[in-house]
C-alpha cells in the first residue's frame, strides 16, 4: 500500500491512542447500541438540522378501519369498565371485560391480518392505548403489553414461518394470552447478569427423543404472567456437551414456553403500587422444550439480546409514551375543569396565580407530550425504529407525567386524596412509579442510554470510528479511521464557528423555515443544536471512553438532546394543525420552558467538564453571556392556563382522543364536565352581578339585576358543583374485612360481644 502522509504520520498515532482509551465493549452493549435506526435525532446531532426534512414528514393518520375500531369496540370497552370496582372489588378486570378484549382482538392489534390479527399501524395502537388509559389503567396495561415487547412482536420479526403459523393466530384471537419474562431477582436493568439457564440436551417431547433445552428460571414483575398461556422467556443458553458442535456458552436466547408444560409455575401475583393489572412471578424447574420452541429456531440461539433490543427500539416509543400523554391530557381536562368550578373565598381557584402556574405546566406538558407522541408514531408508521428517540420518549413522557400528576393532585387538594368511587385522580397518581420503572428504569435511561446510545448512533462519524478501531484487520481499521476521523475534525471546526456565530447573535441569522409566529423558535433550536454538537464533540475528544463513567455529564447532554427533539415535535404539531393562534400560549410555554432547561444544562456541563481550558473556550463560544433564559413569562403562564379553564376548541384539541362519558353516565368525570359546562355558561350572569358590585345571587335577584331564569341556572350549577366537590366515606364494616380475615379470633370476639 502506498505511503500517505496524513494516514501514516498524523492519523496512525491518534489511532493507536484511541485503541488504548476506548473501553472494551461487551456484546450486550454493542447489540443495544446498534439496535434500531436513527431518524430526526441524527439531524439534531449534525448541529445544522434540516427543518424542511422534518416538516416534510406527513402526520400520522388513521385508516377508516382504525377509526371505526376506536369509535366502536374501544368506546364500548371503556364504557364497560368501572375503575373503582376493578381496583377495589374485583382486583382484576371482570370476566366480561376479559372476554370482550379477546373477542375483539385487542391482544392482536399489531399482528398482521394474514394471521388473524387487526394489522393496525403504530399510530392506531397508540390511539387505542391513549383512549383506554383515560378510563382504566388496568385495562390499558392489559391491552398494551401484548402489543408491545412480547411473543407476538418477536415472532413477527424473528420467528420462522412455521412458528408464525402455529402461534400468531391464537395470539390474535385471544386464545393464547402472552407474557414476556426478562427480569429476574438477580438481573433487573443488567440482563447480562441473569441466572436463568437453558442447557442443550436430549430429551423426550411428545413421545420422541429430540435435541432441546432444559430450562430453569425464576422471573418476576411479569405483566400478564399469572394468567399467561404462552410465556416468552429470556435465558442464557449453554451447551456443555457440545451437542450443537460449537461453544459452550451460547448467550442470551429467547424461547416460547406453553405454561401448561410440566415444571412451569404461574399464578402468583404482585400488586405493583396497588395496580391490579395481572402481574407476578413465575418459575420453571427442569422444563424441557424442543429446539423449534426457540424463536427463530436453532439458528437464533444466542441472539436473544439483539432481538429484544430491536423489538424494544419501536415498542418503547409507543406504549408508555401513549399512556403518559393520555395521563397529561386527562390532568389538563379535569384539573382545569375542577379549578374553574371549585371556589375559595368566593373566587374560582383557577383565577389565583398560584393555581395558574401548575395549570399552565399541565396544559403545556399535555401539548408537548402529545406532539412528541404523534411525531414518533409518524416515524414508526414509516417503518423506522428510532431507538434513541424511543428512549427519549419513554424517559421524558413518564417523568413529565409525574410532574403534571403532582400538579393536578395539588390543585384538587383533599378531593384527590380521599379514596372512593368519586376520586378520579388517586389511581393515576399511584400508577406513575410503575411507568417510571418499567421498560428501562428512568435513572438508567437518562444517565446511560439517551446520550450514550445517541452519541454512538446519531453522531455523523463516531460509530464509523468505533467500528474502525474495533476492526481486527489493523490496516483496514486504520484506513477507515483515517477517512472518518478527518471528516469528524472538519465537522467539529464547522460546528465551532457555526455555534460561535449563532450564539453571539442570539440565533438571529440561523436557518429557519417561514413559520409565522414560530419562525424565531426554529432559529433558536438551530442555535442550540450547533452548540450541542460542538460541546458533545469536545466532551468526546477530551474524555474519550471516560465519558461512559461520567454519568451526570452524560445525563445533561441527554437532556439537551431530548429537549431538542421534544421542542421540534411541538413546532411540527403547530404546523401540522394549521398554525392555530389559539394554541400559541401552549407552544410559547413549551418553547420557553425547554429553552430554559437547555440553557441550564449547558451551564452545568460547562461548569463540570473536567478539562477546564476546553470548558472556558466552550463557554466563550456558546454561552458568552451565561445562562439567561428565564422560562415562560407570567403573561404566557396566564394565557396557557386559560386554555383549560373554559370550554373551547383549543381545550378540545389539547385533550383529543380521550374517553368522554356518555350523556347517561353519572360517574365522577361526567359530573365534573356537566358542572364545568353549567358554571361557564353562567359567566354572563356573573358579569352582570360584578357590574352591579354584587356577589350574592339572592341579593342580585331581589334587586332585579338577574332574572328568575338566571336564578334557576345558578341553582342548577351550584347543585352540580356540590356533587363534584363531595368525597367518599365508608361504613366501618366496608373497610374492615381484611383485618378480620387476618385476625379471626378478634373478629369472633367482636361478634360475640355484639
Amino acid at each position: 500500500m502506498s505511503f500517505s502522509f496524513r494516514r501514516d504520520v498524523l492519523t496512525r498515532p491518534i489511532f493507536a491512542w484511541a485503541h488504548k482509551v476506548l473501553p472494551a465493549m461487551s456484546d450486550t452493549e454493542r447489540e443495544a447500541l446498534e439496535a434500531g435506526d436513527v431518524w430526526w435525532d441524527a439531524d439534531l446531532f449534525t448541529g445544522n438540522p434540516d427543518w424542511s426534512k422534518l416538516l416534510a414528514n406527513a402526520p400520522a393518520k388513521l385508516t377508516d378501519e382504525e377509526q371505526a375500531f376506536l369509535a366502536g369496540p374501544v368506546e364500548e370497552l371503556c364504557a364497560m369498565v368501572d375503575d373503582w370496582k376493578v381496583n377495589w372489588e374485583w382486583r382484576d378486570l371482570p370476566p366480561e371485560v376479559w372476554a370482550f378484549i379477546k373477542a375483539n382482538k385487542f391482544l392482536g392489534m399489531i399482528i398482521p391480518k394474514e394471521f388473524g390479527g387487526l394489522g393496525f399501524s403504530p399510530f392506531a395502537h397508540s390511539e387505542v392505548i391513549r383512549k383506554i388509559s383515560s378510563r382504566s389503567i388496568a385495562a390499558a396495561v392489559t391491552v398494551m403489553v401484548p402489543n408491545s415487547l412480547g411473543p407476538g412482536e418477536l415472532l413477527m420479526k424473528f420467528g420462522t414461518r412455521a412458528q408464525q403459523d402455529k402461534w400468531l393466530p391464537g395470539l390474535a384471537a385471544g386464545r393464547e394470552i402472552p407474557c414476556f419474562g426478562l427480569t429476574s431477582p438477580e438481573a433487573g436493568s443488567d440482563a447480562a447478569s441473569m441466572t436463568d439457564t437453558g442447557v442443550v440436551c436430549k430429551g423426550t417431547f411428545e413421545g420422541q427423543e429430540v435435541i432441546g433445552l432444559r430450562l430453569n428460571w425464576h422471573k418476576r414483575y411479569i405483566t400478564l404472567g399469572p394468567v399467561s398461556t404462552l410465556l416468552g422467556l429470556a435465558f442464557k443458553a449453554r451447551d456443555p456437551d457440545h451437542l450443537l458442535g460449537g461453544a459452550e456458552d451460547l448467550g442470551i436466547t429467547v424461547a416460547l414456553i406453553p405454561t401448561n408444560l410440566p415444571g412451569v409455575t404461574i399464578g402468583h401475583r404482585h400488586l405493583p403500587a396497588m395496580q391490579v393489572f395481572q402481574n407476578g412471578p413465575n418459575w420453571g424447574k427442569d422444563v424441557f422444550i424442543p429446539m423449534d420452541y426457540v424463536i427463530g429456531g436453532q439458528a437464533r440461539i444466542g441472539q436473544g439480546w439483539k432481538m429484544l433490543m430491536s423489538a424494544l427500539a419501536a415498542g418503547r416509543g409507543i406504549s408508555l409514551p401513549s399512556q403518559s400523554a393520555s395521563g397529561a391530557a386527562y390532568c389538563a381536562r379535569n384539573a382545569g375543569a375542577y379549578a374553574r368550578v371549585r371556589e375559595q373565598f368566593k373566587v374560582p381557584i383557577g383565577k389565583f396565580e398560584g393555581i395558574e402556574e401548575p395549570l399552565a405546566r399541565i396544559a403545556g406538558t399535555a401539548y408537548q407530550l402529545d406532539a412528541a407522541r404523534r411525531l414518533t408514531c409518524a416515524a414508526l408508521n414509516q417503518g423506522k425504529h428510532p431507538a434513541v428517540i424511543s428512549g427519549i420518549m419513554k424517559l421524558h413522557a413518564t417523568e413529565r407525567l409525574r410532574i403534571v400528576v403532582d400538579d393536578a393532585m395539588d390543585i384538587h387538594g383533599g378531593k384527590a386524596i380521599i379514596e372512593g368511587p368519586q376520586n378520579y385522580m388517586g389511581n393515576l397518581y399511584r400508577s406513575v412509579p410503575v411507568a417510571i420503572t418499567v421498560e428501562g428504569a428512568n435513572i438508567l435511561t437518562r444517565n446511560l442510554i439517551v446520550f450514550g446510545q445517541g452519541a454512538t448512533r446519531a453522531h455523523p462519524y463516531l460509530l464509523q470510528e468505533i467500528n474502525a478501531i474495533g476492526n481486527p484487520d489493523q490496516q483496514a481499521g486504520l484506513d477507515a479511521f483515517d477517512q472518518s476521523f478527518w471528516k469528524h475534525v472538519g465537522h467539529a471546526f464547522t460546528n465551532l464557528f457555526r455555534a460561535w456565530g449563532r450564539s453571539w447573535t442570539g440565533g438571529l441569522f440561523a436557518p429557519a423555515p417561514d413559520a409565522g409566529a414560530a419562525t424565531g423558535y426554529y432559529r433558536q433550536l438551530s442555535r442550540y443544536s450547533s452548540a450541542f454538537a460542538l460541546c458533545a464533540d469536545m466532551a468526546l475528544l477530551t474524555l474519550g471512553g471516560a465519558l461512559k463513567r461520567k454519568e451526570m455529564l452524560s445525563a445533561r447532554f441527554g437532556d439537551i438532546l431530548s429537549e431538542l427533539y421534544l421542542l421540534s415535535a411541538a413546532l411540527k404539531r403547530w404546523e401540522d394543525e394549521g398554525r392555530q393562534d389559539a394554541d400559541l400560549p401552549a407552544l410559547r410555554w413549551v418553547m420557553a420552558n425547554g429553552i430554559r432547561t437547555m440553557e441550564l444544562r449547558f451551564a452545568e456541563v460547562l461548569a463540570n467538564l473536567p478539562n477546564r481550558p476546553v470548558a472556558w473556550l466552550l463557554k466563550f463560544v456558546v454561552q458568552p453571556l451565561g445562562s439567561n433564559a428565564l422560562g415562560p413569562s407570567d403573561k404566557v403562564v396566564h394565557q396557557c392556563a386559560q386554555m383549560i379553564l373554559s370550554p373551547s376548541p383549543e381545550r378540545d384539541r389539547l385533550t383529543a382522543g380521550l374517553y368522554h362519558a356518555g350523556a347517561n353516565d353519572d360517574g365522577p368525570l361526567a359530573r365534573l364536565e356537566r358542572a364545568f359546562l353549567l358554571v361557564t355558561a353562567n359567566e354572563p350572569i356573573e358579569k352582570k352581578m360584578r357590574a352591579a358590585h354584587i356577589r350574592d345571587w339572592q341579593e342580585a335577584a331581589s334587586r332585579g339585576i338577574i332574572t328568575a331564569a338566571d336564578v334557576e341556572a345558578i341553582k342548577t350549577a351550584q347543585e352540580a358543583v356540590a356533587k363534584v366537590i363531595e368525597v367518599d366515606d365508608f361504613a366501618p364494616e366496608a373497610l374492615s374485612p381484611i383485618y378480620r380475615q387476618n385476625h379471626p379470633a378478634t373478629a369472633t370476639a367482636e361478634r360475640a360481644a355484639s
